[in-house]
């Protein structure tokens, strides 16, 4: 995968040589050319691939942690370039729906629920990678303020919600409710209760809305949750993960279990119903999650008139004017 070598990229490097418009008229001889630009272009899907290699400094795993066997020990690791090329092919099929989604005007909510370190951020950013920030947004909703507080409990979520064209990722949502803020005593039993209530109503008024609802629970084990927490402990680029509500969460593993079993019983709806993760395994939780998603929304590609570049206008009167040494900023690499 670290070479251009798959048939999507060589596709184009085909085209892009093709295209007229990205010549580069001072080289006059056209093998020379043609090499040239199958260089930098090859150099710019190298950067395309560089960018989930950086991400995958997250998923370091340092195998001397591990004080019990990896839970998916039983089957082999998926191979590096098996799971790249079916991330990228699924990234490219993102990017379709995204195109067909602002093109019909639909409303798209994914909601990512489960235990701390289950990986939901790690999908949640291989969803929005290569996707369009204006198209696709995050809602990661902080601790309710104290204004919030009084506030209809769906209140505040119900502003993040999309208009149409647009696709809302939930990192967390107004389960919160059937989750760690019941678990921590941060609402009260009566609250829990008018939360059951309410959010089948909540969710059907949604759809009937038009809006696609998806639901989405990571689940995870004891031992892996306790793996990543150990893991958060130790890398220094992962501790900003561990907060004091993950600490308490591994002492209440079995108050969240229960909590989790009568979310899901409860709010498990055929309007909206669960779709449960198994997530031991990062890398096949993300495929089989995004290529689980792409088939619940039905999508064709939508054709685009062919973009052309149009030719540089150039006035021999216009000179670019040097900007002073001291506005650079310093190249140290």
């Amino acid at each position: 995968m670290a070479q251009s070598d798959s048939l999507h990229d060589r596709t184009i490097l085909d085209q892009a040589i093709q295209d007229h418009s990205l010549q580069d008229r001072s080289v006059p001889d056209q093998s020379v050319q043609d090499q040239l630009m199958r260089e930098r272009i090859d150099a710019d899907l190298r950067d395309s691939l560089d960018e989930e290699l950086e991400l995958e400094l997250e998923d370091r795993e340092i195998e001397a942690f591990r004080t019990v066997p990896s839970p998916h020990d039983g089957r082999p690791a998926m191979d590096r370039s098996v799971y790249f090329k079916e991330l990228f092919r699924l990234q490219g099929e993102l990017v379709k729906l995204q195109d067909w989604v602002l093109n019909n005007k639909l409303k798209v909510v994914i909601i990512f629920e489960g235990r701390d370190s289950a990986g939901k951020g790690g999908v949640i950013k291989r969803i929005t990678q290569r996707l369009n920030p204006r198209v696709c947004r995050i809602a990661a909703l902080p601790a309710p303020n104290e204004r919030e507080r009084t506030q209809w409990y769906f209140q505040r979520y119900a502003t993040h919600l999309p208009a149409g064209g647009e696709i809302v990722l939930f990192d967390r949502s107004w389960y919160n409710r059937a989750g760690v803020e019941r678990v921590m005593g941060f609402c009260t039993e009566d609250q829990v209760e008018e939360f059951f209530r309410s959010v089948p109503e909540f969710e059907r008024m949604l759809v009937r809305s038009g809006t696609i609802l998806l639901k989405y629970w990571f689940s995870i084990t004891d031992e892996e949750q306790q793996f990543r927490f150990l893991m958060r402990i130790h890398d220094p680029l992962k501790q900003w993960k561990l907060s004091p509500m993950d600490v308490q969460a591994r002492a209440r593993w079995e108050q969240y279990t229960k909590a989790k079993e009568e979310m899901l019983r409860r709010t498990h709806i055929s309007e909206a119903p669960w779709w449960v993760v198994e997530a031991d395994d990062k890398k096949r939780a993300r495929l089989n999650c995004i290529s689980h998603l792409l088939d619940q929304i039905g999508y064709s590609e939508v054709q685009h008139v062919p973009v052309v570049l149009p030719e540089r206008i150039r006035h021999p009167d216009y000179h670019r004017e040097d900007i002073s040494d001291d506005m650079y900023v310093p190249e140290r690499f």
